[in-house]
C-alpha cells in the first residue's frame, strides 16, 4: 500500500480537484484506491457523490480512535473507490487531539489495519499546517505537491518544504517527496509559463511532465458528485488526471493500464457524457 498526502499550505491551487480525480484515475488503471478526507470543509467527500451532512460517523471518529477504517470507509457512489468520508466534525479533532497521547501517529494507526486492501491511499489535506496535516505528513509515504504557476507559488513551497523537513527529522524519516504536479495550467499566460520554467530549474525531474489545464469540466463536475472522468470522460481535465495517474504509476514502477471510465456498480465501461471541445 502506497500513502500519498496531496498538501500546499496555499489554498485554492486544485488540490481536493487532485484527489479526488486522481483517486477515480489510479482506480481506472486497476488500482484499489481508498481516499481520506482529511479537511474540514468535506469537500473531497461532497466531489466523490458522498453527503457530509448524512454520516453516521466520518474520519473524526476514527481519528478519536472509537471507530475503525473499516467500519467508515464508504463506496463512492459513482466512482470504483472507497472514501473515508470528513464533514464538520473534524475540525473539534484539531483541537482534540492536541491533548491525547501519540496524536501524530492517529492516522498512520488506522490505515495499518486496511494495508492489504488498497495498492493506493490518498490523503486530501486541510489548507494550513495542524494537527490534521501533521497526523497526514506521518501516515504517508510521500508527499504530492499540487501548485498554481502563480507569482506566489515559490514562496508558498517555501514554507511546506520546511514543514516536510520537520516531519522527516522528527516523526517520518521515510516521507519523500512524490513530486510536484501544475495545476490551473494556462500556456496562454507568460507568467504561467515563466513559474513552470523556475518549478523545472529548481525542482527537476520532481516536477511532473503533465500538466493539468484549466478547464469546465473539472470546476463543474464536483457540483454533480462525480470525479472528471465520469462526469465527461472526454475532457480535457478528465484526460489529463489519466496522464498524470499513468505518470504516478510509472514513476512507482506500475503498469498504467487505464480503460474507459467505469460506474461503481456495473464495471463496465462508461460514454462520455459529451463530446464537445472544451475552451
Amino acid at each position: 500500500m502506497t500513502t500519498i498526502a496531496i498538501t500546499n499550505q496555499k489554498g485554492g491551487v486544485g488540490k481536493t480537484t487532485t484527489t479526488v480525480n486522481l483517486a477515480a484515475s489510479l482506480a481506472a488503471n486497476a488500482q484499489r484506491v481508498l481516499l481520506v478526507d482529511l479537511d474540514p470543509q468535506g469537500n473531497a467527500t461532497m466531489g466523490c457523490g458522498v453527503d457530509k451532512h448524512a454520516l453516521d460517523a466520518s474520519v473524526y471518529e476514527v481519528l478519536m480512535q472509537s471507530r475503525t477504517v473499516e467500519q467508515v470507509r464508504q463506496r463512492a457512489p459513482e466512482a470504483p473507490f472507497d472514501v473515508l468520508p470528513a464533514n464538520a466534525d473534524l475540525t473539534a479533532a484539531e483541537v482534540e487531539l492536541l491533548g491525547v497521547s501519540n496524536k501524530e501517529n492517529r492516522l498512520r494507526y488506522a490505515l495499518a489495519r486496511v494495508r492489504n486492501d488498497y495498492d493506493y491511499v490518498l490523503i486530501d489535506c486541510p489548507p494550513s499546517l495542524n494537527m490534521l496535516t501533521i497526523n497526514a505528513l506521518v501516515a504517508a509515504d510521500s508527499v504530492l505537491i499540487p501548485v498554481q504557476c502563480e507569482y506566489y507559488a515559490l514562496e508558498g513551497l517555501s514554507s511546506l518544504l520546511n514543514t516536510i523537513t520537520r516531519v522527516q527529522k522528527t516523526l517520518n524519516p521515510q516521507l519523500k517527496i512524490d513530486g510536484l504536479l501544475r495545476t490551473m495550467y494556462d500556456a496562454r499566460n507568460s507568467l504561467t509559463n515563466e513559474v513552470s520554467m523556475q518549478l523545472i530549474g529548481h525542482f527537476g525531474s520532481r516536477v511532473y511532465a503533465t500538466l493539468i489545464p484549466r478547464n469546465v469540466r473539472l470546476a463543474e463536475a464536483p457540483s454533480h458528485g462525480q470525479p472528471a472522468l465520469i462526469y465527461d470522460s472526454a475532457s480535457r481535465g478528465a484526460i489529463a488526471y489519466l496522464a498524470a495517474a499513468a505518470e504516478m504509476l510509472r514513476r512507482h514502477g506500475r503498469s498504467a493500464t487505464a480503460s474507459p471510465p467505469i460506474t461503481a456498480t456495473t464495471g463496465e465501461a462508461r460514454p462520455s457524457a459529451s463530446s464537445h471541445e472544451e475552451q
